[in-house]
């Protein structure tokens, strides 16, 4: 059988009314019809690409060398890790297309309408902490550098990044092709120059020795999790492509895009690390730059903030698109444009007031707060991938997912059964900055916990729905997909009569 959903959908009209603002987009956690769809699977990789494009990724690349790992052997690990992680992230793409909802939606298949909560919330305090990272980081970065107020900074970045989250998706994607044409060429150069010696450094070469296992796996480990931690809001940006989108192209493009960046910037930076002995990016990368020639470094700077400033926009439109989730959970609501813009705000408001207000004193916390989100994002993964590929084989009742009395239930034990036994195989291996499991310490400080965490998640989800009845789930989903062939048909006055019939527009 096809993966496909709502095969009857195909020939649909455009359901949306006239919109007011239609630069704004409208959809948040409803529904995309077939005729809201466009583009190719390839237009989507700037927007992956950008989100590891930044000095946030280069300071990742300081962990190898701190370590004792020379530059050879911090690029090897970190580009075996890349290639795990990077794997179980882009395959989250192919949902997008399939289901056309955002990718913590489609979790309550697995996990059931009120079970999500748990999903739910590692997410959304993930990417919470994330705009807060981004917006310290810069902010203190470029005070440094060019000795401007952080607090200016901070509500730059904040204010452009909140009117691109604002405008919405098609926005999103146009801005990261901007950034991506616009610095590539410039890191580009500063590669070149870093691999002919043309871009300085005091410290002694790096050799071929400077092995250590401990090391070795740690910075494997983080480089797997770094762009798992991608995973929860993948579909989010791929859930405006047709249908019929190939799913081959597509997870080829998220994982080009996430993967090549990330490996590019954390090999500069396990550079910069080893012959600069750097302990901040921006700086160190400011320096460098401008050892190719005066005012490169500075402009590498500002080209690095820029991608932050898509970062910022990015986590507070998926931030966005979770806190409704969850309210959804509580109250029904009607997804409007107005109230996601609300809620975008909301979201900038708390970058800003918790970056700049507390600064140094949180950096810490929201840093352990990731460690520990991207710790409990891995069993989500695996459940979340298993239940896609291997189970239910892309075929969901899309109505279903708007309802606690659906064929999914209020709460699913499957997923959660197989969710926490897959954390807790993960707590004995765990190497957190806060904790260290009683393996992790026999192994040396290597980090294993997400290897165990994937496989036991995915292993019990797949045992545990061997009874499940997906013959019970067919006539679901036949219903489903004549409901969706209503809203999809709806003449545009009457467009939202049928979104409301089936629950997925005010989540009745």
């Amino acid at each position: 059988m096809s993966t496909e959903i709502a095969p009857t959908v195909r020939e649909a009209t455009k359901p949306t009314d006239p919109q007011r603002f239609s630069a704004i987009e409208s959809r948040s956690i409803d529904w995309i019809t077939p005729l809201e769809r466009s583009g190719s699977p390839w237009r989507v990789s700037p927007l992956f690409f950008i989100a590891n494009w930044s000095f946030f990724t280069i300071a990742l690349g300081f962990t190898g060398p701190a370590l004792g790992l020379s530059i050879g052997w911090a690029i090897l690990s970190s580009a075996l890790g890349l290639i795990i992680g990077t794997f179980f992230m882009a395959f989250h793409a192919t949902q997008g297309p399939r289901l056309g909802l955002p990718q913590i939606i489609q979790s309550r298949a697995q996990f059931g309408f009120y079970g999500v909560i748990v999903v739910v919330a590692m997410s959304l305090t993930c990417y919470l902490a994330f705009g807060v990272v981004y917006t310290i980081l810069t902010a203190q970065g470029l005070s440094q550098i060019f000795g401007w107020s952080p607090v200016v900074i901070g509500l730059v970045i904040n204010v452009i990044g909140g009117g691109f989250a604002v405008a919405g998706h098609d926005h999103l994607h146009r801005v990261s092709r901007w950034v991506f044409y616009i610095t590539v060429p410039l890191v580009s150069v500063f590669s070149v120059a870093i691999v002919i010696g043309k871009a300085g450094g005091t410290a002694a070469p790096a050799t071929d020795s400077g092995f250590v296992a401990s090391a070795f796996f740690t910075v494997f480990a983080v480089s797997a999790a770094y762009n798992i931690a991608l995973a929860p809001v993948v579909s989010d940006y791929t859930r405006y492509l047709p249908v019929k989108t190939s799913s081959r192209s597509l997870v080829a493009s998220v994982y080009v895009g996430a993967g090549v960046s990330a490996l590019w910037l954390i090999s500069v930076g396990a550079w910069l690390s080893a012959r600069y002995n750097a302990s901040d990016a921006l700086v160190a990368l400011n320096d460098a730059g401008n050892a190719v020639f005066h005012g490169f470094g500075a402009v590498l700077a500002l080209a690095s903030a820029a991608t932050l400033i898509v970062c910022i926009a990015t986590a507070a439109y998926s931030v966005t698109l979770q806190f409704l989730t969850g309210v959804d959970l509580v109250r029904r609501i009607k997804p409007s444009r107005g109230l996601r813009i609300g809620v975008t705000v909301a979201a900038i408001v708390i970058y800003l007031v918790v970056g700049l207000g507390f600064g140094d004193h949180v950096i810490n916390a929201a840093s352990n707060a990731l460690s520990l989100m991207l710790f409990l994002l891995v069993p989500w993964t695996a459940v979340n991938l298993t239940d896609y590929f291997f189970v239910r084989r892309g075929h969901y009742a899309i109505t279903e997912l708007f309802t606690p009395s659906g064929v999914y239930g209020r709460w699913s034990w499957r997923g959660l059964v197989a969710y926490f036994l897959g954390f807790a195989a993960m707590v004995p291996f765990a190497v957190l900055p806060f904790f260290t499991g009683p393996l992790g310490s026999w192994l040396g400080g290597i980090d294993v916990s997400w290897l165990a965490g994937l496989v036991v998640s995915a292993g019990s989800y797949f045992i545990v729905t061997r009874n499940l009845d997906l013959a019970a789930e067919r006539d679901a989903i036949e219903q489903s997909d004549v409901g969706l062939q209503s809203l999809a048909a709806a003449p545009a006055a009457d467009a939202h009569r049928p979104a409301a019939e089936y629950g997925l527009l005010d989540g009745q």
